[in-house]
């Protein structure tokens, strides 16, 4: 089978080996993917946003299945494009990625199906949303409607700082087109838990939970990134919130979907918060996170590529969803300023020893030397009996992963362990 996956960041590294355990898997054609994957995959030096040019490229080669990844491609239809030239993909169309695409979208499809999330006002008008923040008080978060690359979020302890928050959306233009209709919502406390799903549209099967890292710094300091690194599973993410979950969300979610005529296939995202009156989703995505597919997809027992086929043909109830009970640890090695302004072009080098563990997202080849060229370079996982020893794992192996200016959180997984001896 030839495969194409639309995307070149760590998570696409980590479907492109898991892709690899299946021996019909003959060709992978990652567009763009990066040199950092090696020999798993053909690296196509075409970007996942140039729609035209993967159509194209899907037109001219024998592609038997297509994956699409990142969130922008889908977004914008890719799915759709594909399908036309009748080629079976894993991923939502148009219609339905829009639940990521417009928070605007997801909130209200929330608060029309009863799903539990926080309260929240829709603004378009600066003066107005002003206004909103001196009626209500702090604290409040304020979102970009639009897809912000992870970095649209902002949690503002203090009225002020919600006002600077709006105007960079509305004003100054942070976020482009996508911050021109921002979200303003009620500030939510408790556990933080994602859960990614496949889903058909009609079954739905939640993968093993996760916690991510967003902040920069170390005690959830600092600036908000598109993810610092995470664990698998969530402590906090108990049998009894699952059900919860399941019944008051997942399947509410999915349903909700099909009754707005947007049926939602691939790999559906759940953002949540756990509070004192229970689960709140904080946000969607429509398709797999990065870091989280990177502890999540290493624990995954089933055959990845005949899961996605069986979303694909809406047949997900007839195949076995099976992950280990190990736990897993992903540490982000990212350039120093991440995620804002940082210089790139530093070799990078990886010893052989932690090589199968580490997924490359932010480099490039240049004069057979691999250098940085992201923010979030590359991610190390490491997987082991309990979290303890998978987190001390994960710290040993990124000692093995060198470039100038590099930076990582010493204290990924601390609270999940804390979670676990209370």
């Amino acid at each position: 089978m030839n495969t194409l996956l639309v995307g070149g960041g760590g998570r696409e590294h980590a479907i492109v080996r898991k892709l690899r355990e299946n021996p019909k898997v003959r060709t992978i054609w990652a567009l763009p993917g990066n040199p950092g994957y090696g020999m798993d995959a053909d690296c196509i030096d075409i970007s996942a946003e140039d729609l035209d040019g993967v159509c194209e490229f899907a037109r001219e080669n024998p592609v038997d299945y297509a994956i699409v990844s990142p969130d922008d491609p889908l977004v914008m239809g890719l799915v759709d494009r594909l399908e036309a030239l009748g080629i079976p993909c894993f991923g939502p169309n148009k219609a339905a990625a829009e639940i990521e695409g417009s928070k605007a979208f997801a909130k209200g499809l929330m608060e029309k199906y009863g799903i539990p999330t926080a309260k929240f006002k829709v603004f378009d008008d600066l003066d107005k949303a002003l206004a909103f923040i001196d009626q209500v008080g702090a604290p409040l978060v304020v979102k970009a409607s639009g897809l912000a690359k992870g970095k649209g979020v902002m949690i503002c302890p203090t009225e002020d700082e919600a006002r600077e928050a709006v105007r960079a959306c509305m004003v100054e233009g942070k976020f482009g087109k996508s911050g021109e209709t921002c979200l303003i919502e009620e500030f939510l406390e408790g556990p933080e838990v994602t859960v990614l799903t496949f889903t058909d549209g009609k079954t739905l099967v939640p993968m093993v939970s996760s916690m991510d890292h967003k902040r920069a710094l170390d005690g959830d300091k600092g600036l908000n990134t598109g993810g610092m690194g995470c664990i698998a599973p969530n402590p906090y993410y108990t049998d009894e919130v699952a059900k919860t979950c399941m019944e008051t969300i997942f399947l509410p979610t999915v349903e909700a979907m099909n009754k707005e005529g947007r049926p939602f296939k691939g790999c559906l995202y759940f953002g949540l918060m756990l509070t004192k009156e229970g689960p709140k989703v904080i946000e969607y995505n429509c398709r797999f996170g990065d870091p989280e597919t990177q502890v999540v997809l290493p624990l995954l027992e089933s055959d990845l590529l005949t899961i996605m086929e069986a979303v694909t043909e809406e047949r997900l109830d007839q195949v076995d969803v099976n992950f280990s009970k190990d736990a897993a640890c992903c540490v982000v090695l990212a350039s120093e300023g991440y995620p804002q302004a940082y210089q790139t072009g530093y070799p990078v080098t990886v010893s052989d020893e932690v090589l199968d563990k580490v997924h490359f997202a932010g480099v490039r080849l240049e004069r057979e030397s691999l250098l940085t060229s992201g923010g979030r370079v590359l991610t190390v996982t490491d997987r082991a009996k309990t979290l303890d020893q998978a987190i001390k794992k994960a710290y040993r192996s990124i000692q093995d992963c060198h470039f100038d200016h590099a930076y990582y959180r010493k204290d990924i997984g601390q609270e999940a362990l804390k979670a676990r001896l209370s």
